[in-house]
């Protein structure tokens, strides 16, 4: 156990009401109004998804199509309020669910664009997606592959999800961006735009607060930025960024041009067709289809599952966290009910880590980070004030928090060192979780077997490793089998 876990032991408290003593509030060292502010900094960070799902999935909607991206918006926000409280309630862990980035794409991009299915029949996919992982849940596969990972990988799991969040981050605020070299500071080299003075003032100053010991330290820098870009737009009109106007907001413009209260609509719910995949494109193509999507979902989660709880100090001595199965199994049935809401598969966020670094330490924050959602269903408008240059401070500041644990791998053993460095590495590298992983459980297996110590790998390491042997060769399989 560590130095941070000990310490937050010794600070519990016995509980003070019904909600401290159901979540565990106290005994795991927090407070309510420490959970409440990091569910709030959770929702502000992920808010974008809100936006962004929307204008990715409608890329799949024909034209003439009986719903839009209002309703996908919305559909977005109930699903993910919904998961994210169940998440809350049922594994008392502070992590939120909507629907994943890379996922919608592959609805978008790969299911609908490029196999020619219909949105409905997409969501078929998804939810089978989801079925199947449950049943892993159910079957305890999926929690014995997490516990066969050994504990130092999990470290690097987490160390790599930080960087890859930070430069999520990054990217999102425009401050890294293509150019002449594959990425590069600002444009063309320099910081330039208001917008990423906002990211800059908010980051600096969450970095300050934090330094000083101010409770609220992320919360406070991300809403502060967010009431210096709101008065930026409205004195400068900034506009959205664009090959033409390379300094304008990102994904969000911190305005309300309408009303703060629009009523929802749900016309994407049981947009969803079971079988007529199979038929289209044949009953192969939706079986390697499926594979993709479950086995990218099945193994971030698995990361995220890891990075949030260390960040939390819920690990235990063996890598793990309190109620893995309980967590494992919302998230699977997340993936079904984003199916059915018509949104795309609903996974775990590590956005969550966020709060996490503001102090959440139980479920009640997924609450109300789940609770957020759903009003915003009718706020959406307000929840658009949040730039992602203000929300991405967020993302960086956390990165280092997670960063810190790279002190516990045991870099002097390279059987270790070399594979928890390419996890670490591959993630933000190859900007995929599931990618870090793979490439750590290949090398680890390679390393075990070269020293001669073939009988210390568990059986479903070996299992997992050649799982994602064939997931980073899926795309010419497929095309073999395909044409």
């Amino acid at each position: 156990m560590s130095t941070k876990q000990k310490n937050a032991q010794s600070q519990s408290k016995a509980p003070v009401n019904s909600i401290d003593k159901f979540f565990h509030v106290s005994e795991r060292g927090s407070t309510i109004a420490q959970e409440i502010r990091g569910g709030f900094v959770t929702f502000f960070a992920m808010a974008y998804i809100l936006v962004v799902n929307p204008l990715i999935l409608s890329n799949a909607l024909p034209e003439g199509s009986a719903f839009g991206t209002q309703d996908i918006a919305a559909g977005t926000a109930l699903v993910a309020g919904i998961v994210t409280i169940l998440m809350g309630v049922v594994a008392n862990f502070p992590m939120a669910l909507a629907a994943g980035m890379g996922l919608n794409a592959m609805v978008a991009f790969t299911l609908v664009l490029g196999s020619g299915l219909t949105y409905q029949e997409a969501m078929g996919l998804i939810v089978w997606e989801g079925i199947l992982i449950t049943l892993l849940v159910l079957t305890g596969f999926r929690e014995a592959v997490f516990r066969a990972v050994p504990l130092q990988l999990k470290t690097a799991i987490s160390v790599g999800i930080g960087l890859f969040i930070a430069f999520v981050g990054l990217i999102n605020a425009g401050i890294i961006r293509p150019g002449g070299t594959p990425v590069q500071l600002g444009v063309n080299g320099s910081l330039a735009g208001w917008p990423a003075v906002v990211f800059v003032i908010g980051l600096l100053l969450t970095i300050v607060l934090y330094i000083r010991k101010v409770k609220g330290a992320i919360l406070i820098g991300m809403l502060s930025s967010t009431v210096l870009a709101i008065v930026l737009q409205l004195l400068l009109h900034l506009g959205q960024k664009s090959e033409e106007n390379p300094t304008g907001w990102g994904q969000t413009i911190p305005e309300i041009t309408g009303s703060p209260v629009a009523v929802p609509q749900f016309g994407t719910l049981v947009q969803v067709d079971m079988f007529g995949a199979f038929t289209k494109i044949g009953p192969l193509a939706v079986v390697l289809l499926i594979f993709s999507l479950m086995l990218a979902d099945f193994f971030d989660t698995m990361g995220t599952m890891v990075a949030i709880g260390s960040e939390a100090h819920l690990i235990d001595k063996e890598g793990n966290p309190p109620r893995s199965k309980h967590i494992l199994f919302i998230d699977s049935i997340a993936a079904i009910l984003g199916g059915v809401g018509g949104v795309s598969s609903n996974t775990s966020y590590i956005e969550s880590s966020a709060g996490v670094g503001e102090g959440a330490r139980t479920g009640l924050a997924s609450v109300v980070t789940g609770v957020l959602f759903l009003l915003s269903t009718f706020l959406s408008p307000l929840v658009e004030l949040v730039p992602t240059e203000a929300a991405s401070t967020a993302l960086v500041f956390v990165g280092f928090l997670m960063m810190t644990q790279v002190l516990d791998i045991e870099w002097t053993k390279p059987e270790i060192a070399i594979p928890a460095f390419l996890t670490i590495a591959f993630m933000p590298f190859a900007y995929s979780i599931t990618v870090g992983i793979g490439i750590g459980f290949i090398t680890y297996c390679v390393i075990q077997v070269a020293q001669g110590h073939l009988k210390k790998v568990h059986p479903l390491m070996w299992v997992a490793s050649l799982l994602f042997i064939f997931y980073f060769v899926l795309g010419p399989i497929q095309h073999a089998l395909l044409g």
